[in-house]
């Protein structure tokens, strides 16, 4: 038992995957957007009308299908392939969750921290301005910067348990 939209469709591939392989200009990509045009003809062969020539469906079924991946992929930004950036796929779950603590911890002690202490030390740093524009902003000497951002430190270390 033959059915001939089956077989018209198979015969189209290698032209589809040209003109893929022309819109993508990679063939993994490309062999993807053959698949989805190939299950999207299959999946609305009801709505196909004979009256049209198949390659054209097919290619305009393709080229709405790389549209699509397009608009997708600006959205969800650049990919890169794991065989390209190998260093990317080794992740050291126990150092990710050690650093997520640390850093929740640290964000913890500064909370703690009296306001003026704790406004010295995001100036400093987090926004990594020098004790002038600090104190500046703050309407505070050079002197009392320097004090107070000396003291949260102290106290941030000794909440961390950092000698």
């Amino acid at each position: 038992m033959t059915d001939p939209f089956t077989e018209t469709l198979i015969a189209f591939l290698p032209n589809l995957r040209r003109f893929a392989l022309s819109l993508t200009q990679r063939a993994d990509a490309a062999d993807d957007l053959v698949q989805i045009t190939a299950e999207r003809a299959l999946a609305g062969r009801h709505g196909y009308d004979p009256a049209i020539r198949m390659e054209a469906w097919l290619f305009r079924i393709l080229r709405n299908a790389f549209i699509d991946q397009t608009r997708r992929d600006r959205v969800r930004g650049h990919s890169v392939d794991i065989h390209d950036m190998p260093e990317a796929a080794v992740i050291d779950g126990a150092a990710v969750t050690e650093t997520a603590l640390m850093l929740g911890a640290a964000q913890s002690a500064l909370d703690r921290l009296p306001d003026d202490q704790r406004q010295v030390m995001l100036l400093v740093c987090v926004e990594e301005l020098s004790y002038a524009e600090a104190a500046a902003i703050l309407g505070i000497p050079v002197g009392t910067v320097m004090s107070r951002l000396s003291r949260a430190r102290l106290a941030v270390a000794k909440t961390l348990g950092i000698s």
